[in-house]
């Protein structure tokens, strides 16, 4: 069974930071792009940052820019979200998804992706 499983998530307080972890299953990673995507309440669900199977990363989402970031480890199937400085409005359930090909750009403006994670949940709040 082809899954991808995010975990690390919770609460954190403003300013804090919080790395999320995207573990494949059923498939090596190696020769795709994964993406992140987060889900704030109310609000529909935004890519946020990509990497390629060449390790170069896209991002985005403005706001995010300088403090989230993105990276894999083949050999465990991984790809990591690393997130600081975070703010009350990153607030959301992230998820990490991939459509099997190499292309970051799709991240930002498609949601019609192959796997997708069940999501973890962050709350940035005092």
């Amino acid at each position: 069974q082809l899954q991808l499983v995010e975990s690390g998530g919770g609460l954190v307080q403003p300013g804090g930071s919080l790395t999320l972890s995207c573990l494949a299953s059923g498939f090596t990673l190696d020769d795709y792009a994964i993406g992140w995507y987060r889900q704030a309440p109310g609000k529909g669900r935004e890519g946020v940052l990509c990497i390629n199977s060449n390790y170069d990363t896209t991002t985005f989402v403005n706001s995010v820019k300088d403090r989230f970031t993105i990276s894999r480890d083949n050999a465990k199937n991984t790809v990591s979200l690393h997130m600081n400085r975070l703010k009350p409005e990153d607030t959301a359930v992230y998820y990490c998804a991939t459509d099997f090909l190499d292309y970051c750009f799709r991240f930002g403006h498609r949601l019609d992706m192959e796997i997708w994670g069940n999501g973890t949940s962050v709350t940035v709040s005092s």
